[in-house]
């Protein structure tokens, strides 16, 4: 079904040295398989996918897909009719259609045939393709969702539909690249349930990347382990995802759940309401109160959709809420995180803030990134900013507002700043970096704590490893050493050997700085290894508060994640530990 010959392929960098991405692949993979390939980042995965695809040039080798053979002399006609034989689904790609699922996968059946998906009055089709399109939704289990509006469905019906309309392209090959890593369980379940039965149900091929252990179990019938940009080894999932996790570090013991301190953080009645026109009341957020203690590590846990982020923002102090409030205490006082003013701004000044869609400046120095996160968070800078701001006429609960700014993904405040009339330069001016020849002080007992090497300051972010990359942008956060670290799911699309060392690293810095951690995450074996306590919530409200541990196990019930059950017993089983 597919032959892979002397695959190579070569990346120019402008400004840097040659990558390797592809080298001498040889692989074979039969009519009706499942094949995984599992890898860290950077080893290739993507890369091959897209060449599968038509959609990246390689340099040597040859490639055949069912009667399709392409080498890198081939014209594109040939890469054209590798993407008639092949589909590609990608973990981010939500490109839909405003309308019911039926139509989207209506439009496509017809655009498939007569070339042209976007025609703005089509229900003529629905007499040839009406029952077609059911079928292809039955396969991906969203025939009770035929109706519904495409935008509000959950994020892991939108990926069940992204697959339904690949489907309707009646591809021999499904190429599928992460398709559920960033999903919380119940989701994943569903995605990868989706994906056998097109496997069982249809007959078609699967070539499923993903760097979880776990989803391979589930779905891969045999399993291929790249590294470097060649195949290291090839065998049974079991096999090879022993083999895969055997350089893992050895995990570091977390803090004991009763050597903690005092409450530093009350929620209490928080409320919060989201509204979509076409759908009504989605999510409402209500009556949600608990405490934190000074050295916990909690994390919040549960489906997609709950309101985990939501509730993050409120305790962060980005959003306000409907009703209810979150103190902090400060200086033994506790400060309303939604009453601006200087008080707010001293309990920001102790918070690290890192989300989801975190990133490096690509041409700065780590050096000069820390610089700048230091002119932020450093010990003076409130009061050195209530300066400025008097002499620019700035009130101290606007400056306040723009003090907020800087915890905000870098694209949101932009937009706020822009509703403001403002530019970005107010916030360099109030908030100058720190001179060079002090950052070293800063970052050493950090850079130690993360185990990264000093000489990283002097690098720019293209020039890490995809561990380092996230490693450097915690040490941005935690130079400063805040009291309260946030995280928003920043490590969802990490594999689980840099995982771990993310994990150890997290506790080092907890255990060493005494620093509260509040996450959120979908990994659930990352969650119970690092997490202090749970807090399980669903559809808005707090439902579960305990150990890590049991609150995982009850999630895992009440999603039905078979492909979680035993995981840490199998592992255990695997590794031998």
């Amino acid at each position: 079904m597919i032959k892979i010959e002397n695959l190579s392929k070569t990346y120019q960098i402008e400004d840097g040295p040659e990558i390797k991405a592809l080298d001498n692949i040889n692989l074979e993979v039969k009519k009706g398989e499942i094949v995984g390939i599992i890898g860290t980042s950077g080893s290739g995965k993507t890369s091959l996918l897209r060449v599968l695809r038509g959609v990246e040039p390689f340099d040597d080798g040859k490639i055949t897909i069912d009667d399709v053979t392409v080498t890198p002399e081939s014209t594109t006609y040939y890469s054209r009719k590798l993407r008639k034989v092949t589909a590609i689904h990608l973990q981010r790609s939500f490109g839909l259609w405003s309308e019911t699922a039926l139509n989207n996968v209506i439009r496509k059946l017809y655009g498939t045939k007569y070339g042209d998906e976007a025609l703005t009055d089509f229900d003529f089709a629905y007499s040839e393709f009406e029952e077609e399109a059911m079928e292809i939704l039955k396969v991906v289990g969203l025939e009770h969702k035929a109706t519904h509006f495409a935008p509000v469905l959950s994020g892991g019906e939108k990926q069940r539909l992204i697959m339904a309309r690949q489907l309707a392209k009646k591809p021999k090959v499904l190429l599928l690249d992460e398709p559920a890593t960033m999903s919380c369980p119940k989701t994943k379940q569903e995605i990868l349930d989706a994906i056998r039965n097109i496997n069982e149900d249809l007959g078609v091929t699967v070539i499923l990347v993903s760097h979880l252990p776990e989803v391979h179990h589930y779905l891969s019938h045999r399993l291929v382990l790249m590294e470097n940009g060649h195949v290291k080894d090839e065998g049974t999932p079991d096999k090879i995802i022993k083999e895969f996790l055997q350089n893992m570090e050895e995990e570091v013991p977390k803090r004991d759940i009763e050597d903690v301190g005092e409450d530093i953080i009350k929620a209490r009645d928080l409320k919060k309401s989201f509204y979509l026109l076409k759908a009504g009341n989605v999510l409402e957020l209500k009556d949600v109160s608990f405490d934190v203690k000074e050295e916990e590590i909690v994390s919040l846990i549960g489906p997609s959709g709950a309101g985990k982020t939501v509730l993050l923002r409120m305790i962060g102090g980005l959003d306000l809420p409907d009703g209810g409030n979150v103190q902090f205490k400060l200086n033994n006082e506790w400060v309303d995180m939604h009453q601006p003013g200087i008080d707010r701004m001293n309990i920001r000044r102790q918070m690290g803030f890192m989300h989801q869609e975190f990133a490096l400046v690509h041409h700065a120095t780590i050096r000069d990134q820390i610089g700048g996160r230091l002119g932020i968070k450093g010990i003076n800078v409130v009061d050195e900013a209530k300066k400025k701001a008097e002499e620019m006429g700035i009130s101290d609960l606007a400056l306040d507002v723009l003090y907020q700014l800087t915890d905000l993904p870098e694209n949101e405040a932009k937009q706020r700043l822009e509703q403001l009339g403002l530019s970005g330069s107010i916030l360099d001016t109030l908030f100058p970096s720190f001179p060079d020849n002090e950052v070293r002080e800063y970052a050493e007992p950090i850079f130690k704590a993360l185990d990264l090497p000093m000489d990283i300051l002097s690098r720019r972010s293209y020039e890490l490893s995809g561990g380092q990359k996230v490693r450097a942008t915690l040490a941005l956060v935690l130079a400063s050493q805040p009291k309260v670290l946030i995280l928003d799911e920043p490590f969802g699309d990490l594999d689980p050997i840099t995982l771990r060392t993310v994990s150890n690293s997290l506790k080092r810095i907890n255990q060493e700085f005494n620093t509260t951690i509040i996450m959120v995450s979908h990994h659930i074996d990352f969650i119970e290894e690092l997490a202090t306590r749970a807090l399980r919530m669903d559809e808005g409200k707090l439902i579960g508060d305990g150990k890590a541990e049991d609150e995982c196990d009850e999630f895992i019930e009440s999603c039905g994640a078979d492909y979680l059950k035993d995981i840490a017993q199998w592992k255990e089983k695997l590794l031998g530990n």
